[in-house]
């Protein structure tokens, strides 16, 4: 299930780039599992990846190849390549070799993603045979089924689309995402790709892609796990009629706050379909010291099996919400300058149940399918929102049954 509308957008074509999709097979037939994304010549690449020291050997690969100027991605899904040792590595340059030798690149102009099972190895020679089909398939306007083939246990595909005028010229700016569980980005997503047409050097561009996941992919979690395979990707091929954009330039800020954007939509997208979420669930926490304590304080109550379970039964137990807050590690925290909102309602001042509060009140917000807590902590100017979900039954069965 998901939380909200969650319809795929028209995406309008970036000009520059070109996806193919094709079925490998690899853990299910009835869709796409496999995508490769064509850049056109002298486009600049920029990536984040996860900070999990057990990264996935795809996630290594990458990482190696992005210096080498890429002009091919190739994803699969069903599959993470994770946890495969020497192995493992071996399928994911044979990926990239497999993908140079009908591509006509280098191999190293390859980079390499995976999600899906742990553990297993990865079934290459299905790849290699499935990618010829993928390239035959390649057109601008495949960002649909892009989004669909890079899915595991999600429900929908994920996908933004937004253009921004720079000098009176269009500059494209389109992302898809994965992820609904194993969610608690460290420096990127599940898998995000987003690509524009853009002209901006890569070192400007990784600048901007950090600074755009960091308040997006990095304020969202679903069950505080961070996942092997994490990583963002931001495209820029150059190819609108809008001048170079530069750091200094008026145009910078108009389009690192388009790349904001986009990156929180699609973040966004990941926790609406957390798995088994019924609940959206905002936590902004104001009034603290730094951005530091603000984002501990948000992901301590946002991580608590306790307050996503009472969230999942609609209970205002906001004990649980005090008991999170309490324990997230602010020094000198004075207890009587605290406040705790759900949406307007006060539920806690001055060190405990607010005088105002009444369980009717709460019950009400409660009732409903998106809630913001506010906490204040009476401690400085900083903010942070983190966004999360509840914990439901289905959470519990869908990984539990996750590679039967």
């Amino acid at each position: 299930m998901a939380v909200g509308q969650c319809n795929f957008p028209e995406m309008l074509d970036v000009a520059g780039i070109q996806l193919g999709t094709a079925c490998a097979a690899i853990k299910q037939t009835v869709r796409d599992d496999i995508l490769v994304i064509q850049m056109s010549e002298h486009s600049a690449c920029a990536a984040v990846f996860t900070q999990n020291a057990f990264c996935a050997a795809p996630v290594h690969v990458a990482k190696a190849n992005l210096a080498q100027a890429p002009r091919w991605l190739v994803i699969n899904s069903g599959n993470a390549n994770a946890g495969t040792g020497a192995q493992g590595m071996q399928d994911a340059l044979t990926s990239c070799i497999s993908l140079a030798v009908i591509a006509g690149c280098a191999a190293n102009q390859v980079l390499p993603f995976s999600t899906g099972v742990i553990g297993q190895p990865l079934p290459v020679e299905k790849i290699k045979a499935a990618l010829p089909a993928a390239i035959n398939n390649l057109s601008p306007g495949n960002w649909d089924k892009a989004a669909k083939a890079i899915m595991t246990t999600d429900t929908f595909p994920k996908g933004v689309s937004k253009v921004i005028s720079v000098e009176g010229k269009s500059i494209t700016i389109n992302g898809i995402s994965k992820g609904a569980g194993m969610i608690q980005p460290n420096m990127a997503t599940m898998l995000g790709f987003i690509a524009t047409d853009a002209n901006i050097k890569q070192h400007l561009l990784q600048e901007c892609l950090a600074q755009a996941v960091e308040q997006s992919f990095n304020r969202i979690t679903v069950d505080g796990d961070t996942s092997t395979n994490d990583a963002c990707v931001l495209m820029a091929t150059g190819c609108s009629a809008a001048p170079e954009i530069t750091r200094h330039s008026e145009n910078y800020p108009i389009f690192a706050d388009a790349v904001m954007t986009v990156c929180k939509q699609l973040a966004e997208a990941i926790v609406r379909d957390g798995e088994g979420a019924t609940k959206l669930m905002r936590i902004a926490v104001e009034q603290s010291l730094n951005d530091e304590e603000a984002v501990r304080v948000g992901k301590t109550i946002a991580h608590s099996p306790l307050v996503k379970t009472a969230f999942f039964a609609s209970d205002p137990n906001w004990g649980r919400i005090l008991a999170a807050v309490g324990r997230s590690g602010v020094e000198n925290m004075d207890l009587d300058k605290v406040q705790i909102f759900l949406d307007d309602v006060c539920i806690v001042k001055d060190g405990g149940r607010a005088n105002t509060y009444t369980e009717e009140a709460g019950q009400q917000v409660m009732n409903q399918e998106e809630i913001t807590v506010t906490v204040k902590l009476g401690r400085g100017d900083a903010c942070q929102e983190i966004l999360t979900c509840d914990f439901s039954y289905d959470y519990v069965r869908i990984n539990a049954e996750y590679r039967t």
